[in-house]
């Protein structure tokens, strides 16, 4: 499939209209308000960018007048909501430590403006490293693009686009009515299995989403392989061996030490493999550095540059970032008054700056990278949230432990919690910015208006979370919180954040389980290197971390889904046109990934109004067996007809 713009944008072309950016905003508003449930209560969220195109096509339709690179505006604002919304991994992680008894709105809402704002800045030179020169597959980005293609074409136009518009759809009905199924409780949401090996427990399973199989088509059998490699790793060695002769329920036994244990190995090979990922694709950040400032300078010079290729300014990129760490030092300031670093204001702000500067582009690199090999949705920056939890409570501890007691240091775990916030800020809007950057290249907009949507979205996003946070801790409250009633929300991240920096300024961390991961992922880049030296199929280090460190429950669905998409574009290579069938594969999961992203907004809307998810089932709780086998059922039959349905449509268009 060729990745070339299929438009110049020129300037008189409609792109950052007001239209764009009051419904982007509208759009971040419901989206942000949709995925902060979620997160809190499964510890995923999903990526909004598609269903932003979406509906943004039928509204400007309706409209009249728009076009792919409007429309890209709108789903660029209203994507910047799964990343805002991302941060409830760790917001709650104050209230669960007793530091904060309500969310407080403008403290909150600045520090999600200010690290958002810093992903953007630094997302910048990133673009043409991680998206221009780069052959990573994002495929979210290019399957946002599909959308835009197919979605604003001319209904009277080509066969293959009417076959490409028909394809969408019917993906999008189908992950649709299997969420609807889910919803209902007449079939399984989820299928796991935990059972003996050896002396210890391990577990198979999947969560029963045909968008997570769709997402596994897009990002390519190699990474599917590798993150396969990865959940043996951990679910089936790691898993058996650290569970071994534990006494219990084997359920709370993997529950336990899959959470408390295999994911810190996962996060230290994670650490090793995003470290080797940024000294591997430092020459080409370098050169999109350059390529700032020779545009910069060209400009200067009046020679013409495409608008394609115009990024926002260096200048603006430094002075933006620059002005953000005044409301950054106000918010650190605060924060410490009253506790015991009040007295060491000087240090407390060298720490703080060094820490969002070093870290914070650390991490916008390798989440930005992270979200090129297996797309947005599937990017465990949670992960990186753990290293920089880990880095910022040794670093806190080094300096100011000794003058404070252990049993008086939760202004220090908090201060931890507060300064990781503003990287996690960072990496998560990066982690978001780059996919939509790709869609922008794939359809011919403006990078430096997409940068500017990028910042109204997380504007926006920030406005609408605290409120919401707000609500959801006065309904439900969060698990391991003070006074947290039997339905409060799990927010695993923020509790797995909070324990992290209790542990380390405790003196209670398992480093040796850090150890065991970076070993592994030491091994693997070592194997990856060879691979690449002999010409043999690589194993991408970040894929095997994330296989060992995402729940299996992920992994398996988009490792089912990679070998889908493998065997699908083995097929489209035997076909007369083997470029359309292997685009309508695209297509379909494209919309396999729409249908089942709306039906998440639509249930979480419906579990707004509830309240309790259980109230929307049609069937009592002794029903669940049926339902595992009617939503195996269903999700095979489903996946089977669509794909021969579209299969005839790419033989007969």
């Amino acid at each position: 499939m060729s990745e070339n713009p299929v438009m110049t944008t020129h300037a008189d072309t409609r792109e950052l209209t007001v239209r764009a950016i009051v419904i982007g905003g509208l759009l971040t508003f419901l989206f942000t308000a949709a995925n902060v449930y979620f997160g809190l209560r499964v510890g995923l969220t999903f990526s909004t960018a598609i269903p932003a195109a979406v509906i943004s096509m039928a509204v400007l339709r309706t409209l009249g007048g728009s076009n792919l690179v409007e429309n890209n505006i709108v789903q660029t604002i209203g994507s910047a909501a799964g990343a805002v919304a991302t941060m409830v991994f760790v917001l709650p992680g104050f209230v669960i430590v007793g530091w904060w008894t309500k969310i407080p709105y403008w403290e909150t809402m600045l520090v999600c403006a200010t690290g958002g704002i810093l992903g953007v800045m630094l997302s910048v030179p990133m673009r043409r490293a991680l998206v221009v020169d780069s052959d990573l597959p994002y495929p979210e980005g290019v399957a946002g693009a599909e959308i835009l293609r197919v979605g604003m074409a001319d209904a009277d136009g080509a066969r293959e686009n009417k076959a490409g518009l028909a394809t969408i759809i019917l993906g999008s009905l189908a992950g649709a009515g299997y969420g609807l199924l889910t919803t209902l409780q007449l079939a399984a949401a989820e299928v796991t299995r935990v059972f003996r090996i050896g002396g210890g427990v391990g577990t198979l399973g999947g969560t029963m989403s045909l968008g997570l199989i769709a997402i596994g088509h897009l990002i390519g059998l190699v990474t599917g392989m590798a993150m396969l490699l990865g959940l043996i790793i951990g679910k089936l060695v790691l898993l058996p061996y650290l569970s071994s002769g534990m006494p219990g329920d084997p359920k709370d036994i993997a529950d336990t030490v899959l959470g408390t244990q295999v994911r810190f190995v996962g996060a230290g090979a994670m650490a090793v493999a995003a470290i080797w990922s940024l000294i591997r694709i430092s020459g080409s950040i370098i050169r999109g550095l350059a390529g700032i400032a020779a545009t910069a300078r060209a400009r200067k010079a009046g020679e013409a540059i495409k608008l394609t290729e115009r990024d926002l300014p260096g200048g603006w990129v430094l002075g933006v970032s620059a002005l953000m760490f005044l409301p950054i030092l106000w918010l650190i300031y605060s924060f410490v008054q009253g506790g015991p670093l009040a007295g060491s204001i000087p240090s407390v702000f060298v720490l703080s700056v060094l820490f969002i500067a070093i870290v914070g582009i650390f991490t916008a690199v390798v989440t930005g990278y992270m979200a090129g090999l297996v797309g947005t949705s599937n990017s465990p920056v949670s992960g990186v949230g753990i290293l920089s939890v880990l880095i910022v409570s040794v670093l806190i501890s080094a300096m100011f432990g000794e003058s404070v007691a252990a049993a008086d240091r939760a202004p220090l775990i908090a201060f931890a919690l507060f300064l990781v916030s503003f990287v996690f800020g960072i990496a998560i809007v990066a982690n978001d910015n780059l996919q939509d950057l790709k869609t922008g290249q794939l359809v011919g907009s403006t990078p430096w208006k997409q940068q500017v949507a990028l910042i109204i979205g997380v504007l926006a996003g920030s406005l609408v979370l605290p409120p919401v946070l707000q609500l959801l801790a006065t309904s439900f409250g969060f698990a391991g919180a003070p006074g947290a009633g039997p339905n409060a929300l799990a927010a695993p991240q923020a509790s797995l954040f909070a324990a992290i920096a209790q542990g380390v300024l405790g003196g209670s961390m398992r480093w040796d389980l850090l150890a065991i991961g970076a070993a592994i992922g030491a091994v693997v880049v070592a194997i990856d290197e060879g691979s690449r030296a002999a010409g043999k199929p690589r194993l991408p280090p970040l894929a095997v971390a994330m296989g060992i460190y995402l729940p299996v429950t992920v992994v398996l669905p988009t490792v089912i889904g990679t070998v889908i998409g493998h065997f699908w574009n083995k097929m489209a290579q035997r076909t007369s046109r083997p470029e359309f069938t292997e685009r309508l594969g695209v297509l379909l999961a494209t919309g396999l990934v729409v249908g089942d992203s709306l039906w998440g907004l639509v249930f979480a809307g419906a579990v707004g109004a509830v309240s309790d998810p259980g109230k929307l089932a049609v069937v009592g709780p002794g029903f669940a067996t049926y339902a595992e086998w009617i939503g195996l059922t269903a999700l095979a039959v489903m996946l089977w007809f669509t794909y021969a349905r579209t299969r005839q449509r790419a033989l007969t268009a």
